[in-house]
């Protein structure tokens, strides 16, 4: 059996279309199931890498597999009128909103490499989200039977700061975190978010009463709590311009 590799390539790809970044997601992620299913079938002894990609999209609404299309409250011609766009993808979860002003993550590991806990990888990029809010002094918690990270969770007054989704094969992992941190949420008003209507959406500027928070900074925090939780080695590869 090979080694188990904990390196994490880190990805920057700064601002890039939705699709265009899925489907870079596919391909690192049929990448590695390539390598397990050679190790597999040939008795192969080939680590298997893992990733971590940054992005910001342009305006983009995405549906899970299990979610309800009536949760986007706009039509085909009013998306257009906003400059935005609808996919159907193929993660766990309902609808949510992707931006300018957002931190994504996509992390695409091998769990083999980490632990083959689909609960407790969530939970652990949930964390790193909690951990990251501290570093502002905010408290962030987790809403029962709700994934992603929330404020003031069991209060009328939860709202939601990061939503997650993703997808496994073979315990491989695609898709991930959306972190509100400069986020336009009036975009938000166009949908139920992640089928939730009764819970507002909040972006760290709002929280700490900035006009701007530095994405950059944040991107650094989360980093630096990934590879603790996680015990991975971060390679930076060059950023994406």
């Amino acid at each position: 059996m090979a080694e188990k590799n904990k390196i994490v390539e880190v990805q920057d790809l700064g601002k890039k279309d939705y699709k265009d970044t899925w489907d870079y997601q596919e391909e690192l992620f049929k990448h590695i199931l390539d390598i397990k299913v050679k190790n597999r079938r040939e008795q192969a002894d080939l680590q298997t890498p893992n990733y971590l990609l940054y992005v910001e999209h342009p305006h983009v609404y995405t549906l899970g597999k299990s979610g309800d299309v009536s949760n986007l409250l706009i039509n085909e011609k009013q998306l257009q009128e906003k400059g935005a766009t609808f996919y159907k993808i193929n993660r766990g979860g309902d609808i949510t909103y992707h931006g300018p002003g957002q931190i994504v993550g996509y992390p695409i590991l091998d769990l083999d490499n980490f632990f083959t806990d689909i609960h407790k990888y969530l939970r652990l990029l949930e964390e790193m989200i909690i951990l990251t809010l501290a570093e502002y002094g905010i408290s962030g918690s987790r809403s029962k039977g709700e994934t992603g990270v929330w404020i003031d969770a069991g209060t009328p007054f939860a709202r939601k700061i990061c939503a997650m989704g993703v997808r496994a094969s073979r315990w491989v992992t695609m898709h991930g975190f959306a972190f509100n941190i400069n986020a336009d949420l009036g975009y938000f008003d166009n949908i139920i978010p992640c089928g939730i209507n009764d819970k507002a959406v909040t972006s760290l500027n709002v929280e700490l009463g900035k006009s701007e928070v530095d994405l950059e900074e944040v991107k650094e925090k989360l980093l630096l709590h990934f590879s603790t939780l996680f015990e991975a080695e971060l390679k930076k590869a060059a950023k994406v311009s």
